[in-house]
C-alpha cells in the first residue's frame, strides 16, 4: 500500500534549527487521511529578513507559539515507525536533527526518502526538480513555502510516480527507481 507521512520544515534564519513552522500529513492508501500543523517559535524568536521573503513568517507570527520541544511529542507521534519523505530530505532531516539537538531530544525511529529524488527517476525529463516545477508538472495548485502545502504536494509525488509506474506501494516504487530509504 502507498501508505507514509510526509514532512515540511520552514525555517527563521540560515540556521538549521530555526524551525518556525512544521508540517506533517499522512497518506494510507494513497490518500490524505491526517495531518499535523503549528508554528514554532525559533530561538531567541529571531527572523532572518531572506527567509521571511521566502515563507511570510515573522517574529509577531510566533512571538506566543510553543518553541520545538513543546510541539516535539506530537510531531514525534506523526513520524514514529513510519517512512517518512520530504522534498530535499536532507534539509528537512537536517533541520528534524538540529532541533532535537538543540533541546536535547532523542532522535525517533523511523526511516526516510528523498522526493527530489523520486521526481528525477520517475521523470527525468523535467528541467529541475524543485518543489515548484514537479507541482506544476503533476498540476497540482499549491501555496509554496506554506509547511502544510508542501507537504501535501510533496506526498502527491509518490503517489502520481506510483500511478505512472503501476504500483500502489512505497517500497516497491523506490525500489523499482532506483531510490533508497534510509534509516533517520
Amino acid at each position: 500500500m502507498m501508505d507514509f507521512a510526509a514532512i515540511d520544515f520552514e525555517t527563521a534564519t540560515g540556521k538549521r534549527d530555526s524551525a518556525c513552522s512544521v508540517a506533517v500529513v499522512e497518506i494510507r492508501g494513497g490518500k490524505l487521511v491526517d495531518h499535523y500543523y503549528t508554528l514554532i517559535q525559533p530561538p531567541g524568536n529571531e527572523y532572518f529578513w531572506f527567509n521571511t521573503k521566502i515563507h511570510g513568517l515573522t517574529e509577531r507570527d510566533t512571538a506566543n507559539a510553543p518553541d520545538f520541544a513543546a510541539i516535539w511529542p506530537e510531531l514525534e507521534a506523526h513520524l514514529v515507525g513510519r517512512i517518512v519523505v520530504a522534498h530535499n530530505a536532507p534539509f528537512d532531516m537536517g533541520v528534524l536533527r538540529a532541533c532535537l539537538r538543540h533541546h536535547g531530544l532523542s532522535e525517533p525511529s523511523f526511516t526516510y526518502c528523498d522526493t527530489v529524488t523520486i521526481a528525477k527517476h520517475a521523470w527525468p525529463e523535467l528541467a529541475n526538480y524543485k518543489l515548484g516545477t514537479v507541482g506544476d508538472f503533476l498540476h497540482l495548485r499549491f501555496r509554496h513555502h506554506d509547511a502544510l502545502e508542501d507537504a501535501k504536494a510533496c506526498a502527491a509525488i509518490p503517489v502520481y510516480a506510483g500511478r505512472a509506474f503501476g504500483t500502489e506501494d512505497l517500497y516497491q516504487l523506490t525500489n523499482n527507481l532506483g531510490v533508497r530509504i534510509k534509516p533517520f
